[in-house]
């Protein structure tokens, strides 16, 4: 059985965090604190193995997020981040949703951290064109339904 990647988790609960305590208001710290959160959270990092769905937009958040370099691509730090997040909106009870959420996700980030993941960001590979070329095979001689392999081999013909 495959590894954990415990970032992918911590990255769905921590934007769950941010997107509720983005509805309770708890005053000058609060809401830039949970838009903040919101933006580092949004782009999705990519798996380690296997294909990773990019979110609807990440590729613009994305670019941000490469631009603030380990500051946004450490998992400590945002494990710390969001620590420092949580504590001044537990005081309230219509953030405390939120706060749980993002405890919840500094420690998964901590234990991401401790396992050795790191942020990278999805890159777009650029399709290849398929060559016209020696690729391709011939179309079929015969129309369907084709004999089997061993019946396709002409028969003598029988002249007279």
């Amino acid at each position: 059985m495959g590894q954990i990647e415990w970032a992918m988790w911590a990255n769905e609960q921590a934007l769950a965090a941010g997107l509720s305590e983005c509805e309770g208001v708890w005053g000058v710290w609060g809401t830039p604190g949970s838009v903040l959160v919101c933006l580092l959270e949004y782009p999705r990092s990519k798996r380690q193995k296997g294909s990773t769905m990019e979110r609807c937009g990440q590729k613009y958040l994305t670019a941000v997020v490469k631009l603030l370099g380990p500051l946004t691509r450490n998992y400590y730090i945002r494990a710390v981040l969001h620590a420092a997040l949580a504590v001044p909106a537990g005081f309230l009870l219509s953030t405390i949703l939120g706060t749980v959420c993002l405890g919840i996700a500094s420690g998964i980030y901590l234990l991401a951290a401790v396992r050795g993941e790191e942020w990278r960001p999805i890159e777009q590979k650029p399709r290849e064109r398929p060559q016209g070329g020696g690729t391709m095979k011939p179309p079929p001689s015969n129309p369907p339904p084709r004999p089997p392999p061993d019946a396709r081999r002409k028969q003598p013909e029988v002249g007279g």
